[in-house]
């Protein structure tokens, strides 16, 4: 399991960089779960981080939207945009009724991450949809974060079942919403390639600045908890990025 983090600005994107995140993820969480910063920001802090020699994979959202209810052409044209800034995966949300989408989606030529929200559970014929799509990686995640976690919309058993399925198609499978350090030796035991934090490395809620010793301290947390594994197994970094490559 590698530590996908949250930011939403060059100086946090440097401490992410700095603290130990395996992944870097770019996002207002001021706009909601999915909230999508500026254009010239994504590409401001991509340009910064590759500049310092930064390697970890990074991803952005396209906003707060609801990709089964807003026009097709809008959301594959935001999506386009934010792929030329550089990054290496774009996150969509999506919601019941988003099936439609999907298959434009896994066409247009950028490297898509859908992330389903699971606030209510999840439309299993959109996930078994996707995975039949073969995009590079498949993520849950949770809108209310006021509401609870992950863990409170979906039982482990439903956890795991995500997990496989995203893994038989080829796919990274990546989980957030709301994730507490708490919450560690459960995602441990889950084993996702990828969990996504931000309430837990930020001082006060996941609106505040991101924590350089909030982050250090969960780094280090996952690394106990995982040990001689997280040494010896493959990089999931580096298999995030064959992934793309497909």
């Amino acid at each position: 399991m590698r530590l996908l983090v949250s930011v939403r600005s060059v100086a946090e994107a440097l401490v992410a960089a700095r603290g130990g995140a395996d992944f870097i993820d770019l996002k207002e969480p001021r706009d909601g779960a999915l909230g999508g910063l500026p254009i010239g920001t994504i590409a401001d802090i991509v340009a910064t981080l590759r500049a310092q020699g930064c390697r970890q994979p990074l991803s952005a959202t396209i906003g707060d939207l609801d990709a089964g209810a807003a026009d097709a052409a809008a959301v594959r044209e935001r999506v386009l945009a934010v792929a030329r800034c550089g990054v290496d995966y774009v996150k969509v949300g999506i919601l019941p009724g988003a099936g439609a989408l999907l298959g434009p989606l896994a066409a247009c030529g950028a490297p898509v991450v859908p992330v389903f929200i699971a606030d209510h559970g999840l439309d299993e014929a959109l996930v078994e949809r996707a995975a039949a799509l073969r995009y590079p990686a498949l993520m849950l995640d949770t809108a209310d974060k006021r509401a609870g976690s992950l863990f409170d919309c979906l039982g482990p058993q439903r956890l795991q079942r995500f997990i496989a399925q995203a893994r038989a198609a080829g796919a990274l499978a990546g989980l957030a919403g709301a994730l507490r350090a708490a919450q560690l030796p459960a995602l441990a035991a889950l084993g996702p390639d990828f969990a996504g934090f931000r309430s837990a490395v930020c001082a006060g809620d996941r609106a505040g600045a991101l924590d350089a010793g909030r982050l250090r301290e969960l780094r280090s947390r996952v690394d106990a908890i995982q040990g001689p594994l997280r040494r010896s197994s493959p990089s999931s970094s580096e298999r995030m990025r064959g992934s793309s490559a497909r």
